[in-house]
């Protein structure tokens, strides 16, 4: 895998997670969140560790689609879905299991299918990325 694909793809990624995460949680599903026992206090948000966590699920998602050869944005999407998928569901599940944040089933799977679409639209970015040329990655 080419590193420089590899570092701008990831970077690409972990934008599209921040800002798909701010307006899916904080905007336009809040107050379903909200209601559903997955409260979100956007004034106790440590800014540091979001931009960090979802600079690494960009990256995260950028080595596995380079792994398996993905170059195309419609092979991200589809491989950003289940990789978004089935970790947020395991993920989401044992925090629900343990009881920290998580209170109602309803917002679990409301959890995991946002998590999966973000996945999936941070995983078409990243697949565009990654199936450009040297000289169009360059001029990025």
């Amino acid at each position: 895998m080419n590193s420089q694909k590899f570092l701008v793809g990831g970077i690409v990624g972990g934008i599209l997670f921040f800002v798909l995460g701010y307006v899916f949680h904080g905007m336009l599903l809040k107050s379903f969140f909200d209601t559903n026992g997955m409260v979100v206090n956007m004034d106790a948000i440590k800014w540091w560790a979001m931009i960090v966590g979802n600079l690494a699920s960009g990256f995260l998602l950028a080595y596995i689609l380079g792994k398996a050869n993905i170059s195309t944005a419609g092979g991200g999407a589809g491989t950003g879905f289940i990789v978004g998928l089935l970790m947020s569901l395991s993920f989401d599940l044992i925090m629900y299991g343990i009881g920290h944040g998580m209170a109602e089933l309803k917002g679990v799977a409301a959890s995991v299918a946002v998590t999966a679409v973000t996945s999936a639209i941070a995983g078409a970015g990243i697949g565009m990325v990654l199936g450009m040329s040297k000289k169009t990655v360059a001029a990025a």
